[in-house]
């Protein structure tokens, strides 16, 4: 009996030791890096525009403003909004990085450092594609982070948030990469960091460390249904971070580059139309006539493989490799094109304020031809575009869906949509159409290049195998 508790307490003290040695211990990283991490409060003067609430807005000299002076209830005509966030020094001198939402439209900002001293601070220059924003305060001999390298990172591994949720100033949580490389819809110029760490309102701007007391990260978004945490978060990768710091502190803007396309994930059925082994790169449904990509030859239905010798795996992958090229570099694309792997070379060029390629024109101007013709295979009615409705989309082809069943609805396609082309050709007429489609064989998947509204995309659809 003595030897049976003997052995049960030895296997308990070894259970105990390696549970110690594997849960990492946060403490010293915390005492050494929360130093250099601060709480940013901003206030902005909101001007409102309505004197009196639920009352229509009058002018001074109206009859009725002295009435609702007098008798309704009224509001300041300037009224103080304020928001809380975190940040980290990343010079002695007083420059701290932060996210741009944070700071954006602020009239006062204020930075409390962790001994609880307080400073003003400016805007040096933000970047709301990033959500990247450098700060200065007049201070020097602040404690700073160290900079780590983010691709050195593995998934799974731990990683640490220091920060102000919800006001609480130098909160510690933990917790792990959960993914790396990940794309967020409107965010395409930013390979998230996805973690598990608790990140609340408040924590924005603030650190990801790793386990060496390296920043790996800027803490900026989580999903949530709620507005809290719900167990993902995702982090600005400091390599990315601080190329926008050094641009805006040498030229106080950030450059990008631009290639003047439009671009589309390739999925498996759009891999099997276009004769790809499988769904890799960025599928190209859009050129910008007279644009980089133009001048280089690159076609709608291109699929980019290689931007610049690195591999393109998905179409979130494309933006960010485009956007890191300086304006004015060669580089070599790699594609794949009606079944060949073919390559040009193109001059990067430079970002400009986001336009769109063509603008909606009137629902005015001649009537639609009478439509013509039936594609059982896909499902479709379609009509060939007057003249005026090419101008109207400034096209030089195309036909109007005017019925969509079948595969055709089950491939999302809407009565109004434009086909441009059938794969890599440009449609021009409904016997063209119709004479590329008996082409095909029965059950493959076919792409459609489909216009709708101000927006071109390939839709795959299979064909009737009957």
């Amino acid at each position: 009996m003595l030897k049976r508790i003997f052995i049960i307490a030895l296997l308990g003290l070894f259970a105990h030791t390696l549970e110690a040695r594997e849960l990492p211990d946060f403490t010293e990283l915390v005492e050494k890096q929360g130093a250099a991490v601060v709480n940013v409060s901003t206030t902005q003067v909101v001007r409102n525009t309505q004197a009196f609430p639920g009352m229509p807005n009058l002018p001074e000299g109206d009859p009725f403003y002295e009435f609702f002076r007098r008798f309704a209830p009224q509001v300041p005509r300037e009224q103080e909004s304020q928001s809380l966030g975190s940040g980290f020094i990343i010079s002695a001198d007083g420059y701290i990085l932060t996210n741009a939402h944070v700071v954006d439209s602020a009239d006062k900002i204020t930075v409390r450092l962790a001994d609880k001293r307080e400073f003003k601070a400016k805007v040096i220059g933000a970047d709301k594609r990033t959500d990247v924003a450098l700060l200065k305060i007049d201070a020097s001999g602040l404690p700073k982070v160290s900079q780590g390298d983010p691709n050195l990172m593995k998934v799974g591994e731990w990683v640490l948030a220091i920060g102000s949720p919800f006001g609480f100033d130098s909160s510690v949580t933990a917790g792990i990469v959960s993914a790396k490389g990940r794309s967020l819809s409107q965010e395409n110029f930013v390979p998230f960091i996805q973690t598990d760490v608790a990140i609340n309102p408040g924590n924005s701007g603030g650190p990801l460390f790793n386990m060496k007391g390296e920043v790996v990260g800027i803490n900026s978004q989580i999903y949530s249904r709620s507005g809290g945490y719900m167990g993902l978060s995702f982090a600005i990768p400091i390599d990315v971070a601080m190329d926008v710091v050094n641009q805006l502190r040498t030229s106080g803007k950030v450059t990008r580059g631009r290639i003047g396309v439009i671009i589309q994930e390739v999925t498996r059925e759009l891999a099997d139309s276009f004769g790809m082994s499988k769904p890799t790169g960025a599928l190209i449904s859009n050129v910008e006539k007279g644009g980089p990509a133009d001048k280089a030859g690159v076609q709608p239905s291109d699929v980019v493989l290689k931007f610049d010798g690195k591999l393109v795996n998905s179409s979130g992958d494309l933006p960010r490799m485009v956007a890191a090229a300086r304006p004015g570099a060669k580089v070599v694309v790699q594609l794949w094109r009606k079944g060949q792997v073919s390559e040009v070379s193109l001059v990067v060029g430079e970002t400009v304020a986001e336009t769109r390629l063509a603008q909606r024109g009137s629902k005015g101007g001649s009537a639609p031809a009478p439509a013509s013709e039936s594609s059982e295979r896909l499902g479709l009615i379609l009509s060939e575009l007057t003249p005026e409705q090419k101008a109207e989309l400034k096209v030089e082809g195309g036909l109007l869906v005017e019925e969509a069943k079948g595969a055709a609805a089950r491939g999302d396609l809407h009565r109004g949509d434009v086909i441009l082309a059938i794969g890599n050709f440009p449609i021009r007429s409904l016997d063209q159409f119709n004479e590329i489609l008996k082409q095909i064989p029965k059950g493959r998947n076919v792409a459609l290049l489909v216009r709708r509204d101000e927006v071109a995309s390939y839709v795959a659809i299979k064909l009737d195998e009957k």
